[in-house]
């Protein structure tokens, strides 16, 4: 008899199937083919920062952008490590298929090298996940890992469940089977994502792990509840939940009105730039006028931040686009 994960279809995980495709097409129709690099680039940012600080990694999302930039970023050398792997698995997120176990092990072996020993194979002694002092959930025997995977692989290949249902059930029996020594959690998510990005290739932009991790314990008592239940269904409600919230942030705002001072200062802006560098970029030379009339409405809507707010008059005070910034700066070409 082929594998079957024990899961139940219940009316609350119909209507978020049915709202998050709702969602989806309305997010489909706003964004258009142009979805702008610089967005993918800060939900990429805010994903690889939600599923690692999970984990217990503590680098901030401007942390893992200036790694991304290739600037160098004082922290842990392990977290560090830990972000290069994700930038370098989410790169070759486009070239795995969810359906096969040797792009999975490639895939942890990305995530993991030179974190673990054994990056890209399955552990070979047990393992537990713990709460504190306490253990939560013994994994299956070692000797079990690879049939279990390889039954689970497998009846994703074939399943007809739909992929927002077939890609929480694959995240909860990847997290109960656990098949690598570390890692296991990241990994999860990741070829959720996968998955997901397999159905509707917008959801890979879209930064559910982020979400994840602000309900970090919501994320475990749905774990923990799906294995006393022996049945996914609390896991696969939350995070179908978790999907439409963050579709429905990610959707694009009505592009604000401003001011023809403020969009060009928004044209302008490039990275971190400071006072006297966005005045020489916009050729003005009255340092009143800059602040009166493009610096100062552009900080009151949201459209530019301090890079150190807690110093509004720091002599090393630049300015960059807000995400509300971003979206008005490719939505006009920018």
């Amino acid at each position: 008899m082929k594998y079957q994960p024990p899961y139940t279809i219940t009316s609350e995980i119909l209507n978020l199937v049915a709202a998050i495709s709702e969602a989806i097409g309305r997010l489909t129709v706003l964004t258009g083919r142009a979805r702008g690099v610089r967005l993918r680039r800060i939900n990429r940012v805010r994903t690889i920062h939600g599923s690692l600080a999970i984990e217990g990694n503590t680098l901030s999302a401007a942390q893992i952008t200036a790694i991304l930039e290739g600037k160098r970023v004082i922290a842990p050398p392990r977290e560090v490590l830990e972000v290069k792997n994700a930038l370098a698995a989410y790169d070759r997120f486009g070239t795995w298929i969810p359906e096969s176990e040797e792009n999975l092990l490639e895939a942890h072996r990305v995530l993991m090298s030179g974190l673990i020993d054994d990056a890209g194979m399955y552990r070979h002694g047990g393992v537990g996940v713990m709460a504190g002092r306490q253990v939560i959930h013994m994994a299956p025997p070692a000797d079990r890992v690879p049939i279990l995977m390889t039954d689970l692989i497998s009846w994703l290949a074939v399943t007809d469940a739909h992929p927002l249902i077939a890609g929480s059930v694959f995240h909860y029996e990847f997290e109960f089977i656990h098949p690598f020594a570390d890692g296991n959690g990241r990994m999860g998510r990741l070829w959720q994502s996968l998955i997901l990005a397999r159905w509707n290739p917008l959801l890979a932009d879209i930064p559910v792990e982020s979400l994840v991790f602000e309900h970090q314990a919501e994320y475990y008592q749905a774990l923990n509840e799906s294995t006393r239940r022996t049945d996914s269904s609390p896991f696969i409600a939350f995070m179908l939940r978790m999907i439409l919230d963050t579709v429905i942030i990610s959707a694009p705002q009505v592009s604000p009105q401003v001011t023809p001072q403020v969009g060009a200062l928004l044209a302008a802006i490039q990275g971190e730039m400071s006072r006297e560098s966005l005045q020489g970029s916009l050729g003005l030379s009255d340092r009143k006028s800059f602040h009166e009339r493009y610096l100062k409405p552009a900080l009151a809507d949201g459209l530019i931040e301090m890079t150190i707010p807690d110093k509004p008059n720091s002599r090393l005070q630049k300015y960059r686009l807000t995400d509300k910034g971003c979206q008005w700066q490719e939505q006009h070409g920018g």
